[in-house]
């Protein structure tokens, strides 16, 4: 039996779905909830996991997996943990790991999910949800000085911090750092605060007109050649080539 009990399970039945819980979910706006049938198709996602996914209406995701969405490897690995979830019929609870999107994203987000069961009792998929958490998340989600030094990055990017100020802010030493880090989001801070600049670089390469010089400065890097050098490395063309390809401005 479910933990809300027999009466409250016979109450839910009684639901119809377009008066149900998706109509909450979609009035959330910092969690993603995704619902997936026994093959890993999406049938239902609330607004933020439309982001997620990067369509604009839950349709375009319908029917769909994460294959259709994200990168081969990390698809791979939540279609086996939705596996596991169905298999097992055991909980993920209050899990710390970065957002869905692409490869090396430095937001971490905490990830729950849980079987769903028909009327007999048998596994026919899961549900989940995920939300974006920050330094000031609470204790008990398990996030701790990974996020703390993660807020510290997203706010200080501009700035020339070493990874050795950040760990002596949230009291561990560079080393455990360095553990807590790969342990938590599979990558080193340093990587994780390089993947933030280039993030932001990106945002204001795409909305303003400042010269290149002027985004490498506001930025973190060194000069406009240690930006260009290790832009071109993670987004595959130059800065001046994504300009022309993305400006909205």
């Amino acid at each position: 039996m479910s933990y809300l009990g027999r009466q409250g399970a016979a109450f839910l039945r009684r639901v119809a779905p377009e008066h149900g819980l998706a109509q909450l979910f979609d009035l959330l706006p910092d969690i993603s909830v995704f619902v997936k049938d026994g093959r890993g198709r999406f049938v239902y996602l609330n607004p933020r996991g439309c982001e997620y996914c990067g369509v604009r209406q839950p349709e375009e995701a319908l029917g769909k997996t994460d294959r259709d969405f994200f990168p081969k490897e990390k698809a791979d690995l939540y279609r086996a943990d939705d596996r596991r979830v169905m298999a097992d019929g055991v909980p993920v609870l209050n899990r710390v790991e970065p957002e869905p999107g692409g490869r090396g994203s430095p937001r971490l987000v905490v990830t729950s999910k849980v079987p769903l069961r028909d009327a007999s009792g048998r596994v026919i998929g899961v549900i989940g949800l995920s939300r974006e958490v920050t330094g000031t998340a609470p204790a008990s989600l398990g996030v701790g000085r990974v996020a703390q030094a993660v807020g510290i990055f997203r706010s200080r990017y501009g700035e020339k911090l070493s990874v050795a100020q950040v760990a002596r802010h949230v009291g561990v030493s560079v080393n455990q750092l360095e553990r807590l880090f790969r342990k938590t989001v599979g990558e080193s801070p340093q990587r994780c605060l390089l993947n933030i600049r280039i993030e932001e670089a990106s945002r204001r390469l795409r909305e303003s007109y400042a010269s290149m010089a002027e985004v490498a400065q506001a930025c973190g890097f060194y000069d406009q050649a240690h930006f260009s050098r290790v832009f071109s490395a993670a987004a595959g063309c130059s800065p001046l080539a994504y300009r022309r390809r993305h400006q909205t401005v």
